[in-house]
């Protein structure tokens, strides 16, 4: 089971990534994905914001990880590792088993892979761009897939046009699926968003 919202703007995407992260209690994986320009920044900033997060959220792409510390809604501390896996795996990255195991080698130097298979207890992981490595190592996990639909900005604009011109504008559909028992839960008892967007399970 799925569930889609419709973000109208960045303040929807950013509230989004606050409700979410309102309702975090530590050991919980969260693969962020979708095409430059979707809007993952800004929901990461969101999310940030939700676990009380007073620095900058940017993307970590050269640093590959960012560690930040927050606090959950109950007041306990939490502490965000905000991975960004899209410089992993060398440039010959492609799907399959072998890009697998170099993008987990590349994890373990890195000392992620034991945070992705047990996050600590005061603990969220965020991760953008890394579908394999959360699907080989975190059997729970929600997935954040947002996608920008494409609109014609002139008569003989086609979608590969626009694809290749990404703008944060623009309404963005997100889609929240759960993996395993305890995302399935937690979605179960998710408030409906404050916001907008419609939700559809």
């Amino acid at each position: 089971m799925h569930t889609t919202i419709t973000a109208a703007t960045a303040t929807d995407m950013r509230a989004l990534g606050a409700h979410l992260a309102n309702h975090m209690h530590g050991g919980e994986v969260i693969l962020l994905s979708g095409p430059l320009g979707a809007g993952k920044t800004t929901f990461a900033q969101g999310f940030g914001a939700g676990l009380g997060i007073d620095e900058p959220i940017v993307s970590p792409t050269f640093t590959i990880a960012r560690e930040l510390d927050g606090h959950f809604a109950d007041g306990t501390p939490a502490h965000l590792i905000h991975v960004d896996a899209y410089r992993l795996g060398g440039t010959d990255y492609a799907p399959g088993q072998d890009s697998v195991n170099r993008l987990l080698d590349e994890l373990e130097s890195l000392g992620l892979d034991e945070e992705l298979e047990e996050p600590g207890t005061h603990t969220v992981i965020l991760m953008e761009w890394g579908e394999q490595m959360a699907a080989a190592l975190a059997d729970e996990r929600l997935e954040v897939h947002i996608d920008r639909p494409f609109h014609a900005t002139a008569p003989d604009a086609t979608a590969a046009d626009i694809a290749v011109e990404p703008t944060s504008a623009g309404e963005r559909i997100v889609t929240l699926t759960p993996i395993g028992p305890h995302w399935d839960r937690f979605m179960h008892d998710l408030p409906d968003m404050p916001a907008t967007g419609e939700r559809q399970a």
